[in-house]
């Protein structure tokens, strides 16, 4: 657990300058409960910016959010109150067992922190200029992966908890008699080869926006491509955690490829050591392998996994992440046909549940808020960008009152389905309105701009 070390029983109280009140740490700073700033300041702070823009006035912040500054500043307010400030961590979502399907079983909890996650939020928070909350994420993810590589898992509590056993609460009915009522979730253990890569892409990112890389922090990382080299032609669980049998899921050994890729950037472009040409001798058989295994020529599209015929919405990624530029045929051929086979009333499901009993659950779900964002995404790199505009436009109305998204959408009922507020939902608006303003990836004008403006206000 992230606590500090010097104190035992109870986690000690904040006090009003943010330090805890039991802490005998030498080194304050370094404890990451005592240099918590005051809560209540550091969110008057973060509120006034996020409201207001990033130099005071209203709607400055329009180029860092698009053409639609308020759902971008609404997500990102919903993300900081998804954020445990005492360790920087996101959890998922606020709610356990909010349903997939009504009256089914696929009920989940996710009041926990997903590393997978890290990559989409760095660039959501990144990209909108909040160096200072995308530092803090970093720094959680370090905390939470540091040991031995082949123990990562998945997901952690917000303070750090690895053991997180799933049981039912079985005298609970569930919302609409959706049972059972979970807590915990066995995904954690799962192996999920994807990960790695998303954890080395969230630090790339990092790097990229001048978050400079600590002596620890790339050994960490030496670490974890060390791993993942002897170990990514393993079939896994996937991204999106099936519990049926292990695949040779062409995501997963996509963002393998991810991983090397940003290793060698890291030397290539940042000086850090490391040995350069081994990595980039496994990125191109990582990409030969995909290339070769991974895609259908009949069908011009890429598969689920390594000789199946299913489709992925996690396919739309593989432009994103570098692997094949949006102007490749293949790239065109694998989103013309996700959008084809995976679309449900314009809304994207992640898989057809029912195709090979992939999960190895019982039940349908409804569309991925996610996934479809990520179709907008996809839709613009290929240059369908009305088409983007008209998908980004029909996500916005799904939101409630408060701007608030879930994790699915039912287009039948029209209603939300699973836990809520979705920080992966929220952060693939974020991400999908700067891409449709043309809004560079580039985060080092935008911190500039909120530091400027910070360093300002502190002077006022």
């Amino acid at each position: 657990m992230f606590r500090c070390m010097s104190v035992t029983g109870p986690r000690p109280p904040i006090s009003p300058s943010g330090q805890g009140s039991g802490c005998r740490s030498s080194s304050p700073t370094s404890c990451p409960i005592c240099r918590v700033p005051s809560r209540s300041t550091h969110s008057r702070r973060w509120t006034r910016f996020t409201i207001t823009g990033s130099d005071g006035s209203d709607g400055a912040t329009t180029t860092a959010a698009g053409r639609t500054p308020s759902a971008v500043r609404r997500s990102l307010i919903l993300l900081k109150a998804l954020t445990y400030a005492l360790t920087g961590g996101i959890t998922a979502a606020v709610t356990t067992s909010s349903p997939e399907q009504l009256g089914g079983i696929r009920n989940w909890d996710y009041r926990y922190c997903w590393l997978r996650d890290a990559t989409f939020t760095l660039q959501a928070l990144l990209g909108t200029g909040y160096v200072a909350e995308a530092r803090a994420w970093r720094e959680w993810l370090l905390r939470a992966v540091a040991g031995d590589p082949a123990d990562l898992q998945i997901m952690y509590g917000l303070d750090g908890t690895r053991r997180l056993p799933e049981y039912s609460l079985d005298w609970l009915g569930g919302y609409a008699g959706s049972r059972p009522v979970r807590v915990g979730n066995a995904a954690s253990g799962q192996l999920q080869l994807d990960v790695w890569g998303e954890v080395l892409d969230g630090l790339h990112l990092s790097r990229e926006a001048g978050i400079a890389a600590t002596e620890a922090g790339w050994d960490l990382q030496r670490a974890l491509l060390d791993y993942l080299e002897g170990n990514w032609q393993q079939p896994d669980n996937g991204l999106w955690e099936v519990r049926g049998d292990r695949r040779q899921f062409v995501h997963s050994k996509v963002l393998a490829w991810t991983a090397f890729d940003r290793a060698v950037t890291a030397v290539e472009h940042h000086g850090l050591d490391g040995p350069v040409d081994r990595w980039r001798s496994l990125r191109a058989g990582i990409h030969a392998e995909v290339c070769a295994k991974g895609f259908d020529e009949r069908r011009n599209t890429f598969t689920q996994s390594y000789g199946s015929a299913a489709l992925d919405a996690a396919l739309l990624l593989i432009p994103r992440v570098g692997f094949l530029p949006a102007a490749d045929p293949r790239v065109a051929g694998t989103v013309e046909a996700v959008r084809r086979e995976l679309c449900q009333d314009g809304f994207l499901l992640r898989y057809r549940s029912e195709h090979e009993n992939v999960d190895g659950l019982a039940g349908s779900e409804g569309a991925f808020l996610t996934c479809t964002f990520w179709l907008v995404d996809a839709l613009y790199a290929i240059g369908h960008r009305d088409e983007a505009e008209k998908l980004f436009e029909r996500m916005l109305g799904l939101r409630n009152d408060v701007g608030m998204l879930s994790e699915e959408y039912d287009p039948v009922a029209r209603r939300h389905l699973g836990n809520s507020p979705q920080a992966f939902s929220l952060v693939g608006l974020v991400n999908s309105a700067r891409l449709l303003s043309g809004t560079s990836t580039g985060t080092a004008d935008d911190a500039a701009a909120q530091h400027t403006w910070r360093s300002a206000r502190s002077r006022t």
